[in-house]
């Protein structure tokens, strides 16, 4: 019996999600919101149906008076409820990228377009759920775990939003389905053999704003960082001038995929993405080259390591 109802309450929260995917930003209106009496408010419905019912019967007007009035609170109840999701909005999902396998650490931003306190906020999706509320502050941030199976894209499921303030004697809910997929680097080879030998000469340097080595000393420009002044020359030449060190560029490598033909497809990816790994940990310049692809690099850096990471996760499935 209780595996029908459950079955029956699937069939009717799928009637009620959207369609398809949406653009964000994601504004719930009136009539997207829906309210049902939590096991509280059945509960507390009976007990006010007795009430009702026994006043009636031995004619007792304080008690039929008392019935009324929480009734009335009841019926307030859900039109607050109704209102702590009406006019949110969904502004953004985001994650940062992680390696298949590991879960995301997906992050909803939510505002609201009024001066109304939210309370109680809870988010669900999947098996994860995280709470929220907007008081102080227009905006509030959720984090939600998403597990991730293999590379490339994840899709979002399916979102709802709901709050049972403020009795808990209804459940007010929205879902939401944001067109926003996250993205899971290829999981690195574990063990595998060194960097391919690279070409350039190691005594190669390049200005850098931080070193170990200073190299010279030029007039301030706008935009460079007040800790690369040197205040103490600064103070002796009656201008501004900004500190630069060498930095040494290190052996350009070069990560062919043509190289690896002896390997299986997603092996090759796994050995690329440990590649990219160790240039990037070693600080040296690499140049990543995939088929149907323009080459990317060479470069050493954050963003050309998410670059490299993610044209690998991209590519097409075996």
């Amino acid at each position: 019996m209780r595996a029908h109802v459950r079955g029956i309450g699937r069939r009717l929260s799928l009637l009620a999600r959207p369609r398809g995917a949406e653009a964000l930003p994601i504004v719930l209106d009136r009539r997207r919101i829906y309210v049902l009496p939590t096991r509280f408010g059945l509960f507390v419905t009976a007990l006010l149906l007795a009430m009702l019912l026994g006043a009636l019967n031995y004619n007792n007007n304080p008690a039929l008076l008392l019935a009324l009035l929480l009734a009335t609170a009841g019926i307030a109840s859900s039109i607050m409820a109704h209102l702590q999701l009406s006019a949110l909005r969904i502004e953004a999902v985001s994650a940062e990228p992680v390696v298949a396998g590991e879960p995301l650490r997906m992050r909803v931003s939510l505002a609201r377009r009024d001066s109304r306190a939210r309370r109680g906020l809870r988010l669900d999706h999947l098996d994860s759920s995280g709470f929220c509320a907007l008081l102080e502050h227009d905006m509030a941030e959720v984090d939600l775990p998403v597990p991730t199976e293999r590379r490339g894209w994840q899709d979002i499921e399916r979102i709802r939003l709901s709050s049972t303030q403020p009795l808990g004697l209804v459940r007010a809910w929205s879902w939401v389905w944001p067109e926003t997929p996250l993205l899971a680097y290829p999981r690195p080879e574990e063990q595998g053999p060194a960097l391919p030998e690279g070409a350039g000469s190691p005594n190669q340097t390049r200005l850098h704003p931080q070193g170990e080595e200073l190299h010279q000393l030029r007039p301030y420009r706008a935009g460079d960082a007040p800790r690369t002044i040197s205040w103490k020359h600064s103070a002796r030449r009656d201008s501004l001038l900004v500190r630069e060190y060498e930095q040494p560029l290190g052996i350009e490598v070069t990560l062919d995929w043509r190289t690896l033909n002896a390997l299986p497809y997603e092996r090759r990816i796994a050995r690329l993405a440990r590649w990219v790994n160790l240039a990037e940990r070693d600080g040296r310049r690499y140049r990543l080259l995939l088929p149907g692809q323009p080459p990317l690099g060479p470069a050493q850096g954050p963003a050309h390591h998410h670059l490299c990471l993610r044209a690998l996760a991209l590519l097409p499935h075996d």
